[in-house]
């Protein structure tokens, strides 16, 4: 405020998990700013992106993020007429005020202004999601439906201010939001923090802190069960493993169970729609485990066919959702929202999906194209743009590769321009030096003469994938 912020303008705020982001978030509460979360795994190009499609007024980070340097990233968008007006610092942990500077000068010490503390129903956070175009887009979220899944995650798990937290998501998505930032700070309850994902570390400090709610992703809860550091400890304060992002593997899921004594939980939904079913304590090991739980009561929920029109309760169709746990959409994106809404405002989810008659929620597939790799969507397209920036690449498609670790990683098939060649390491250098974000980076490369074509022309990514899937079968 005494940096001449109003209420609604947006600040940047880039920081490793751990209280000093909490700390930045509710500041910027209290201000009446709007936070643009950006996620400690961006490229250059996604920071640049969701600074300038959000107009931020301030940026919030180190001066170095990564190999990135922020000081010379914030000057160039300045001079590209983004009206990032002040650069604040932070100097290792953000614990308080000595550890925060202002990049060009001292922030004028005089008093504040009035605070303008933000209203529940007012936009609070911008958060970034899986974008078609090869940059994300900004999904708008307000209090009140985080309150709202907080009422609901309490009620689901029986929680209350004798647990203790542990979330392993990074802060500024949505399943990082609620699990660290929301319900623990509500219920009052400790919340041991990470400053980036290791399972190892993960599963020594859910012994040593006595952790009995933990949140992770199917791909960071399978580590676990890998980790050497799982061998003779003792997790037996560990009640709850809330998880989701993806379809939780039964097997794993139950192998948690029976190592752990906790009881897995999800809630099945997205950034975007937040959650449309759940599953609970009262429910059985069965539902828990093989579905994605019974339609949240405050949440409508249909399925659409192709032409938009319901499915029979038998069918399967894309799931559609209207109610208080979702986000209004994206942020300044008329093309994306009118993807996302049907004409009559339902709020698709790019899923499949089937629904019973007793309410039961079971995903059976994506409509959209996206790899999900440890819970993470990856745009498929975004990823294609990328790698044909490269100068041997002629055309690419990207699918999923089966993992048994993450459930899925990004394989490329790529033809080359004649007389080329081209090696994985080569790709994944070029698109990290064009500031390209870890996680749509290839993990794979199969260089082919000609990538096979559908009737109509396009792409068989069908058949792409079938193929990703022999030679992994077959370890080839």
């Amino acid at each position: 405020m005494r940096a001449g912020l109003a209420p609604g303008d947006r600040i940047g705020v880039l920081l490793p998990d751990g209280p000093g982001v909490h700390a930045a978030y509710v500041g910027a509460e209290k201000a009446g700013l709007v936070v643009v979360g950006i996620g400690p795994r961006a490229g250059a190009a996604e920071i640049r992106h969701l600074l300038t499609q959000t107009e931020a007024r301030a940026l919030l980070s180190p001066a170095r993020h990564r190999e990135h340097d922020l000081r010379a990233l914030a000057a160039s968008l300045r001079a590209q007429g983004v009206p990032l007006e002040h650069h604040f610092l932070a100097r290792g942990e953000l614990l308080d005020a000595a550890h925060l500077e202002r990049d060009g000068g001292e922030v004028d010490a005089a008093p504040a202004a009035r605070r303008h503390p933000t209203a529940p129903d007012e936009l609070f956070l911008l958060n970034s999601t899986s974008g078609t175009t090869g940059l994300p887009k900004c999904v708008m979220h307000d209090q009140r439906r985080w309150f709202e899944f907080h009422r609901l995650a309490v009620e689901a798990a029986d929680l209350s201010e004798r647990d203790v937290f542990c979330s392993a998501l990074p802060t500024p998505f949505g399943f990082g939001i609620w699990t660290s930032h929301v319900t623990p700070t509500l219920l009052g309850a400790p919340t041991v923090l990470l400053p980036r994902f290791d399972a190892d570390a993960l599963v020594r400090e859910v012994e040593a802190r006595r952790v009995s709610v933990l949140a992770a992703v199917s791909t960071q809860f399978i580590l676990m069960l890998e980790s050497p550091a799982l061998a003779g400890a003792d997790l037996s304060s560990l009640r709850v493993l809330f998880t989701g992002g993806e379809a939780v593997p039964e097997p794993r899921a139950a192998a948690f169970e029976e190592r752990t004594g906790a009881r897995v939980l999800q809630f099945y939904g997205s950034n975007e729609t937040g959650a449309l079913s759940r599953t609970t304590l009262r429910d059985s090991r069965e539902l828990r485990l093989r579905s994605a739980g019974h339609v949240i009561e405050s949440m409508q929920v249909r399925l659409f066919d192709d032409a938009g029109l319901d499915v029979t309760a038998s069918g399967r169709g894309q799931p559609g959702c209207k109610g208080p746990l979702a986000s209004a959409g994206y942020y300044r994106d008329d093309a994306a929202n009118a993807a996302l809404f049907t004409k009559d405002g339902w709020m698709l989810t790019g899923d499949i999906a089937t629904l019973d008659a007793e309410g039961v929620l079971r995903v059976v597939g994506r409509k959209a194209d996206f790899i999900i790799r440890g819970g993470k969507n990856v745009s498929a397209p975004a990823v294609e743009e990328a790698v044909c920036t490269h100068p041997a690449v002629a055309l690419a498609a990207a699918v999923a590769m089966p993992d048994p670790v993450f459930g899925e990683r990004v394989c490329i098939y790529a033809e080359l321009r004649p007389g080329r060649q081209l090696a994985l390491s080569e790709l994944v250098a070029h698109l990290l030096a064009q500031g390209g974000s870890v996680e749509y980076l290839p993990e794979r490369l199969v260089v082919v003469d000609a990538l096979p074509r559908a009737s109509g022309g396009k792409i068989a990514k069908g058949a792409l994938r079938e193929d990703i899937r022999r030679r992994v079968a077959a370890g080839t």
